[in-house]
């Protein structure tokens, strides 16, 4: 088990790397090409208005490529978590006032229901911010115009409870069975890595995610992560 952990750790700082190296020269691509599209800008003549159109097209192809190269690298570079007592309900509110005015245009509304007398949790507060922002742009993307948000904490023994439901149009069965799959996503331009990153990072915090849906009647997302920090493994065992 400890080489098969090697080999993977080795496998993903080789694969992560190549990405970091990849996404260099993209980004120079990319700047290249928001500088040709201003020079071309005034275009006139219809061979002009077609270069530029051709200059778009893959300026926003390269635009997609440096956002799944960053999407990936997010989901290969979960590990090394810096565990420290956080208020989750502090977290929870932050992300909710930086989806505030996306949220407030699309009409939706978000509710919370915290528990105030949580303990804190241990938890790596940058990689969890990003899961639980994850989760909830993923319930505004849903839900598009006008509906609501549910947030609520709770206690359940010795875990944490986050659960976070909206009233979007929910998700059928076979769409449901598939939402953890890598590269798999019903979104027009979605990487399929969102909820694959987001299961990685709350499974090294020793936590657990479930999703229930039903076409017609929304989706509820519920975040289990422990009081107190797992124990550290036993020299020697495996």
């Amino acid at each position: 088990m400890e080489a098969k952990a090697q080999d993977y750790a080795f496998l993903t700082t080789m694969v992560g790397g190549l990405a970091h190296e990849l996404r260099n020269p993209l980004s120079t691509i990319n700047l290249n090409l928001q500088l040709l599209k201003e020079d071309w800008q005034n275009a006139e003549s219809t061979r002009e208005k077609k270069t530029l159109k051709k200059i778009e097209v893959i300026h926003a192809e390269t635009h997609r490529l440096q956002e799944i190269l960053d999407d990936f690298l997010r989901f290969v570079r979960i590990d090394n978590l810096a565990l420290e007592p956080r208020d989750v309900n502090a977290l929870l509110d932050e992300i909710v006032s930086f989806m505030e005015t996306e949220n407030r245009a699309s009409g939706i509304d978000v509710i919370r229901f915290h528990d105030y007398n949580l303990p804190r949790c241990p938890i790596d507060a940058n990689f969890m911010k990003q899961a639980l922002l994850n989760i909830l742009l993923n319930a505004r993307q849903a839900i598009e115009k006008g509906g609501q948000i549910m947030v609520r904490t709770s206690r359940e023994g010795e875990w944490l409870k986050i659960e976070i439901t909206d009233t979007g149009p929910g998700m059928s069965p076979e769409v449901l069975a598939q939402i953890f799959k890598p590269y798999f996503s019903t979104k027009e331009r979605g990487t399929g890595l969102g909820l694959p990153t987001t299961r990685r990072i709350i499974e090294e915090h020793h936590g657990t995610i479930d999703v229930r849906s039903e076409r017609n009647r929304g989706t509820s997302v519920t975040v289990r992560l422990p009081l107190a920090p797992a124990p550290a493994p036993t020299e020697g065992k495996q």
